[in-house]
């Protein structure tokens, strides 16, 4: 048996896609209830005003969590919950909602593990001075934290501090598919630092507090394949890598930007102002992580790009197989298909094996233990006329990706947790309520928001129960 006793075996959410609630309990506007109430903005016009209303029914969740044996839940707080301008006057009605769920989830035995920003900052602080684009976020940033912290922390003993940076950043400031909706590359690499540097600021705060448990953040990690052993393309995959997984990596968990990539932003007069004080923090804050925290779905396959390449064209959000188009940054690399693995119905590579290789470079490269915060697979569900769901395409997505995980702790990775994605059905940020990944059906369409164990929820009961053991799963 690869796993030990006390690995924790868990699911994950977020308070956007899943609470509801958005304007109850003195909760503050936060950017995404204002994106995605502007027409055109979010996948069929779906937004998280109700979601799955988790906030009146985290109960009831929790108990389905209990009855599955659940070792760890990783939710987020949203921000503006305990803070509605961002910063100042404390929400006591926030405060406590976290607190009884932290309680609910200790008393059914299932480990709090909380994600302190996924993506919903408030609108005050967008508003105020444009959110990640100013230095002042970081300062407000750690002032939220330690009012978590003050909070919660004799109770929660895992603490995940920026959910994918690489993400929001690169859909917000880059692609104009998350708010801010904008394109530039300058903006967009002044945001993603200042997430480095309210990471590292939180982590030290942490850490000079003296609170007890771990603390790290979550990478959205995809791992590269080169196309060929051409030299074109093993360059490509190299500048992939350094503008890539090691840019996001690196800054957070070796203190420093990779030289390749930097000397390639500075050409291009977009690098962001770095500083030594800046430097110093982020060093500092490396050497004090307990974790590297990453969220999986796939690699990718890179190419040659030539300067007169292709660019971003589009992202797959219609759930239809084969229509994603070729995407790319002229005159670094582009991402093609890999003809030897399957894919999903929004054209996400599944490839098991891609992540015990990721995990593996992972171990070699920072020398951390690792928390998998999400992993797991958005698909079109079927509710039979017999009322069950038999999601049989995620108990083998899920069986093939923990058979990795073993295989990558058998040559040498700590691996901590790894967190389903997700619990229940959410809101999709792209792409609605039709994507769902959950071991629990929440019936949206009807609007009565019912819950239905799908055929997965019994067998991660049975996974959980038998610690991981791949010869009965």
């Amino acid at each position: 048996m690869a796993f030990k006793k006390n690995f924790l075996w868990g699911s994950a959410s977020a308070a956007y896609q899943i609470e509801g609630a958005y304007d109850e309990g003195g909760k503050g506007p936060s950017i995404w209830d204002e994106w995605a109430h502007l027409p055109g903005k979010t996948f069929e016009g779906t937004n998280g005003d109700i979601a799955c209303d988790h906030y009146h029914r985290y109960k009831e969740d929790i108990a389905l969590m209990a009855e599955m044996g659940l070792k760890t839940y990783r939710f987020s707080i949203a921000w503006a919950r305990i803070l509605p301008e961002g910063s100042g006057r404390i929400n006591q009605e926030g405060i406590d909602f976290y607190s009884n769920l932290i309680d609910e989830l200790l008393a059914n035995d299932i480990v709090p593990m909380v994600t302190l920003y996924h993506w919903d900052l408030p609108k005050s602080l967008q508003d105020r001075y444009l959110g990640w684009e100013s230095r002042q976020i970081i300062e407000d940033f750690v002032a939220y934290a330690t009012v978590c912290f003050e909070h919660y922390s004799d109770r929660v003993k895992h603490w995940i501090v920026m959910n994918e940076p690489n993400i929001f950043t690169g859909l917000g400031y880059m692609l104009k598919l998350h708010p801010p909706g904008v394109q530039d590359e300058e903006r967009y690499l002044k945001a993603f630092h200042h997430t480095v540097l309210a990471h590292a600021h939180t982590v030290l705060a942490f850490k000079n507090a003296g609170y007890e448990g771990m603390i790290g953040s979550s990478i959205a990690y995809s791992p590269s394949h080169a196309a060929s052993n051409t030299p074109e393309d093993i360059e490509a995959q190299t500048m992939y890598d350094a503008t890539g997984p090691d840019w996001y990596l690196d800054s957070y968990y070796k203190g420093v930007y990779p030289e390749r990539a930097v000397q390639y932003y500075s050409e291009k007069g977009v690098m962001p102002e770095v500083s030594e004080d800046d430097y110093r923090a982020m060093k500092n804050s490396a050497e004090l992580c307990d974790f590297i925290g990453i969220n999986y779905y796939q690699t990718s396959m890179v190419a040659y790009n030539p300067v007169d390449g292709v660019g971003f064209g589009g992202m797959n959000t219609s759930g239809k197989k084969g229509t994603q188009s070729e995407n790319g940054v002229p005159g670094l690399y582009k991402h093609v298909r890999n003809e030897s693995l399957d894919y999903t119905d929004w054209d996400w590579a599944i490839d098991p094996d891609g992540l015990r290789m990721g995990l593996e470079r992972l171990h070699h490269r920072y020398n951390l233990p690792i928390i998998i915060s999400e992993n797991g697979l958005g698909a079109y569900d079927t509710v039979e006329e017999n009322g069950e769901i038999n999601d049989d395409y995620r108990i083998d997505f899920l069986k093939r990706h923990i058979i990795a995980c073993q295989q990558a702790v058998d040559h040498g990775v700590e691996l901590l947790a790894y967190c389903t994605w997700s619990f229940t059905d959410l809101l999709s940020w792209l792409n609605g309520y039709k994507k769902r990944y959950g071991f629990v059906h929440v019936d949206i369409e009807s609007g009565s928001l019912k819950r239905t164990k799908k055929k997965s929820f019994d067998w991660y009961k049975n996974v959980i129960a038998t610690g991981g053991d791949i010869g009965r799963l």
